[in-house]
């Protein structure tokens, strides 16, 4: 039986790094994978990039208002055999859009795999990553450390190096002349830099 899987991690987790190793897999044995990320993701354009330098092209992009349904039915005609549909950066979906992965999985059989982070910079949850919660017949976390050794949980934002505890939920490119970058924190780490705040 095909199942909706979620895997999610704070940032540097390693979500991009286990997709490409997922998809890897299955090619091995011989299997087609299509890989896609939403179309907001603008890091790396076309590819999913992992911190270890590996990455690969998506099959393809999810515009704001696209059915992701339809998408994938497009790009399997020319791969009847599908075993597998992954997903990287799947927090900026939008909620309708899970629901069709949902539909991918039960009506059309085929397993996804979405990889994303659950909160925000503000530690609420995006949109996608809280549908994904609530549909998911898998949810698997995938861990990384905070700078003082604990498990990270929060995802700070630095702007010019600096904390940030307002703005946008979504900032990936530069902002102004300042870089935006972000932090994987535990929540004690978290607090302290945000002076107790946590929204």
């Amino acid at each position: 039986m095909a199942k909706l899987y979620f895997r999610y991690g704070a940032m540097n987790s390693g979500k991009s790094t286990a997709l490409l190793q997922a998809a890897y897999n299955y090619e091995e044995r011989g299997q087609h994978v299509l890989l896609a990320k939403p179309e907001i993701d603008t890091k790396g354009a076309d590819q999913i990039s992992s911190r270890l330098g590996v990455s690969r092209e998506v099959d393809f992009l999810i515009g704001p208002d696209d059915d992701v349904r339809a998408l994938l039915a497009e790009h399997r005609r020319r791969l009847p055999d599908l075993a597998c549909l992954l997903l990287d950066e799947a927090q900026f979906l939008t909620p309708s859009q899970v629901d069709d992965l949902l539909r991918i999985v039960v009506d059309d059989g085929i397993p996804v795999l979405a990889y994303g982070i659950r909160t925000d910079f503000q530690t609420r949850a995006f949109p996608g990553s809280a549908r994904l919660m609530e549909l998911s017949h898998s949810l698997e976390e995938l861990k990384t450390i905070c700078r003082c050794g604990r498990k990270a949980l929060f995802n700070a934002r630095l702007v010019g190096g600096r904390f940030v505890f307002d703005g946008d939920q979504v900032a990936i490119d530069e902002l102004a002349a300042d870089r935006v970058t972000y932090e994987s924190m535990c929540a004690q780490c978290y607090l302290t830099a945000s002076g107790g705040r946590l929204s």
